[in-house]
Parts: C-alpha cells; sequence; structure tokens
C-alpha cells in the first residue's frame, strides 16, 4: 500500500494538467477458488491481485486508468497520462491527507490463510456427500467454494485517506436430480462477509440437503399453468425481483442518466403503501456490507421507499455531481480494474404485519414460489423475466402440488404496487450481482409477499 507522501506525489500529477477532483484505489486481495463435480476436485486456483486505479474528474466528465505496476515512477507516469485526457489547463490542488481511523464492523476469527485447502476441501466433501445421499434420483452434485481477503486503501484529493479490510466467504452448492431424460437442478449459496468460522455458525450440510430437495422435488413436478395470477414469492433470495426490476433502477448510474423509470420521482408513490425499503452497507458481517464504500465513503443506511413513497437513491461520486447530491456510501467496484460507481450492497423489503400462513390462506388459486431463479431486466423500463426454480400451486388456500418450468414476467413499477400482503419473515440472500463496475457480492433479501397479479409463463393453460 501506498503511503501518505506517495500518494500526495501521485494525486499532484494527477492534477498537473487539469481536473477538479482526483482520487487512487490501492487493492491488495488473496483469493481462493475450489470446484468440486461428483466428489472429485477439478478446480483449485489461489492467487493475489495487486494494482492501483487512478481516477479524475473534471465537472462531470471523469477519466480512470490502472495499473499491476505499482512503482513511484510508473504510478506518476500513470496519474500524468491520465489527465492529460482532460484537455484542462489548470487542476485543483489536493488537501491534506487526513488519515481515518474507524473500527470495524465486521469482526473476522478465522482468516482464510488460517486453514489450508485440505480444511476447505472437506468442508466441500461433506457438503457433497449430504447432497449425494439425500435420495437416489440425484444424479449429480457440483460444488464451489470461495473465499477472499481483500485490502484497500482510498486516498483522494479532497482529503480522504481510508483504509478496510473485507474478508468474505461462500460455497455454492448445486445438485441435478435425473429421471429418463429428464433432468432438473437444486441450487443454495450461503455466503458472509466472515471468515472462516462461518462455517461453524451454520451446518452446511442443511444447505446441501435443500439444494437437493429442491431437485428431487421438481423432477416429479407437473409443468406449471400460464396465465395472470395471483403470486406469492417467499422470502430470503425472492429479493432478487425487488433487486433486479427495482434496485438498478434506484442506482444514480442510471438516475443521473434519465435512463430509470424511477429518475425525478422522488417524494412519488412508486409502490403499494405496504412496501418499505433499505440499503443497508452496515449489517454487520453481511455478505455485502463494508466499512466504507469503494470511494472511501462510510456506508450507511438509506431509506429508498417508505410505504410506497419514492424517498432515495442509490449514489456515488460522480453521478452525485450531476444530481446534486451527496454520496450515500454506494460507490462499488470489483477490483481496481474498474472505476466505481452506484451499486447495492444489501437491499431488502422490510418486514410487514402478516403471516405467511395468513398469505397462503387468503390465496384462493395462485402460484407460490420458494425459490427464484435467474432472469433478464431491462433497468430503463423495469421489463423483468425470471424463472422459478422452486413452485408450487395454491389452491383454495393451500400449497398443493409442486410445479415447473415457471417464468414470472412483468414490469418492476407495475408489479410494486401489486403488492398486497407483506409478511413478518424477512430474511437475505446471496448472490453477485453484474453492472458497469464488474461483479460485486450483494444481498437481496425480503419477507414473503403476494403480488395480486403477475403473468405466469408455463407450458399448459390452467385446468
Amino acid at each position: 500500500m501506498l503511503t501518505k507522501s506517495q500518494a500526495e506525489e501521485i494525486l499532484a500529477a494527477a492534477l498537473e494538467k487539469g481536473g477538479d477532483f482526483a482520487e487512487l484505489f490501492c487493492e491488495d486481495t488473496y483469493s481462493t477458488n475450489l470446484g468440486m463435480v461428483s466428489g472429485r476436485v477439478e478446480t483449485a486456483v489461489s492467487g493475489r491481485d495487486y494494482g492501483v486505479g487512478i481516477r479524475i474528474f473534471s465537472g462531470f466528465n471523469s477519466v480512470y486508468a490502472y495499473t499491476s505496476d505499482v512503482s513511484r515512477e510508473n504510478l506518476i507516469r500513470v496519474a500524468r497520462d491520465a489527465a492529460s485526457a482532460l484537455n484542462d489547463n489548470a487542476g485543483a490542488v489536493c488537501k491534506d491527507l487526513q488519515m481515518a481511523v474507524r473500527a470495524s464492523a465486521h469482526p473476522i476469527a478465522i482468516y482464510p490463510h488460517q486453514r489450508d485447502k485440505q480444511f476447505k476441501v472437506d468442508l466441500m466433501r461433506l457438503a457433497y456427500e449430504e447432497a449425494k445421499n439425500f435420495a437416489p434420483v440425484i444424479e449429480q452434485v457440483r460444488i464451489s467454494f470461495w473465499d477472499e481477503d481483500q485490502k484497500v486503501l482510498i486516498v483522494n484529493s479532497e482529503g480522504v485517506f481510508a483504509q478496510d479490510r473485507r474478508v468474505r466467504t461462500r460455497m455454492k452448492i448445486e445438485a441435478v436430480a435425473a429421471r429418463g431424460s429428464e433432468k432438473q437442478s437444486g441450487f443454495y449459496g450461503p455466503g458472509a462477509h466472515m471468515g472462516l468460522e462461518f462455517y461453524e455458525k451454520i451446518d452446511i450440510r442443511d444447505y446441501a440437503r435443500e439444494a437437493a430437495r429442491i431437485a428431487a422435488t421438481m423432477i416429479d413436478a407437473d409443468f406449471c399453468p400460464s396465465g395472470q395470477f395471483p403470486v406469492i414469492i417467499d422470502n430470503e433470495f425472492g429479493g432478487v425481483i425487488f433487486h433486479e426490476a427495482c434496485g438498478h433502477s434506484l442506482e444514480a448510474t442510471s438516475v443521473a442518466k434519465k435512463t430509470s423509470v424511477f429518475a425525478d420521482k422522488l417524494g412519488q408513490q412508486i409502490a403499494s403503501e405496504l412496501v418499505t425499503a433499505y440499503d443497508d452497507g452496515t449489517i454487520p458481517n453481511a455478505w455485502g456490507s463494508a466499512n466504507i464504500d469503494d470511494e472511501g465513503t462510510p456506508t450507511q443506511r438509506t431509506l429508498l421507499i417508505e410505504k410506497g413513497i419514492l424517498k432515495g437513491y442509490l449514489v456515488d461520486k460522480l453521478n452525485g455531481r450531476r444530481m446534486g447530491m451527496p454520496s450515500t456510501g454506494s460507490g462499488r467496484r470489483q477490483s481496481y480494474r474498474y472505476a466505481p460507481t452506484s451499486r447495492m450492497s444489501n437491499t431488502f423489503i422490510a418486514a410487514g404485519n402478516s403471516t405467511p400462513e395468513e398469505i397462503i390462506a387468503n390465496t384462493e388459486f395462485g402460484i407460490y414460489a420458494k425459490y427464484m431463479g435467474g432472469g433478464s431486466v431491462n433497468p430503463a423500463t423495469g421489463d423483468f423475466n425470471f424463472a422459478v426454480n422452486e413452485g408450487y400451486l395454491v389452491e383454495n388456500g393451500k400449497i398443493t402440488k409442486p410445479v415447473r418450468g415457471a417464468t414470472l414476467i412483468g414490469r418492476g413499477s407495475e408489479i410494486l404496487k401489486k403488492i398486497d400482503m407483506v409478511a413478518n419473515n424477512l430474511a437475505l440472500g446471496q448472490g453477485m450481482c453484474g453492472s458497469v463496475s464488474g461483479s460485486i457480492p450483494a444481498n437481496v433479501g425480503q419477507p414473503m409477499i403476494r403480488v395480486a397479479e403477475i403473468t405466469v409463463g408455463g407450458r399448459k393453460g390452467r385446468e
């Protein structure tokens, strides 16, 4: 990492030929990726990622450069080359750097380097055996393990000199059930902003059994009917619909450019009055949390929607300039190779007052989406298309038979207004979110909700 004097010298070089703001993002990351298929380790990769990104603003314009050569001479050269792209005459003066000393809200007990690969392989094999032996119909199990120890230093010409250390781990379990030529899969991927003590706090076998149970259930499921029905979406990873169909449209990345359906709608009703939603990067040891964002701003709890009223956006430094708003600590990036932009961290719909049992009992006919899968979204319109990994029919207030092949189709701005019941069982699920600043850890979440009507794509009409 850079010293204070080195950082000051590089920032001065970045501002020599113009620009009113300069920033250095220094990263030193160790990571391990392990892959297991059918009980055998097929991939094992560990590595170090070390480099510096240099960003310069001139008004609403920016330029970004990065390098893995962190010698003083090269960093000064890269800073001057980046500055020359702005073609300004005079630059700003760097303020005195103030080292920020902040206690971590995410304590780590066992760092990844304190356990060898065999320890991690043994955890994977434990999950593999549990999933494989769940039922004879389970044909294959794939396990992946990942951990990362990322140290960052963010320095800028406004006087920020901030450091953070992020340690994360995650295990992804996919079970495949087969019957004849038919195959169905089940998935679970628990993770946390935590060291390897995470696997002492959870029983990975529970998640392995759940992945296998999903696959074994769906292999014998009938095809889902198509049409427009009430849809009950369960908690935890069910929040992926809010994340994709609404959350991305609340990021300043699109709002500042007026390409978001929610641009210029602060104070307006955009959702049912039952919906209150937050993005909270401060939750201790949560998958998407950090002490500071990748621009050196402390993370915070941001109210996005309150009783259906749009209250806030997720804002980074550059887009905050364009919007005339302060940063919400939402500037994130995959690594030093990416310039940051506004991104979600732990984004969720808050708990409501109904119980899951009440929601089911009050639904005459509909679809119960227990686990959601992947999908696609157009952030400009909010149009989405999501697969249901595990679904059931709801008939006369009861969950009946499992159904497969269900797809939920709609528009985020419309679906938010059609939420007519919200349960009290908030839970978060882990995923990786991709955008212009790369792939980053992000939690999605919600309690069980009911949408009064969604278009459901299936294989047959309602009987």
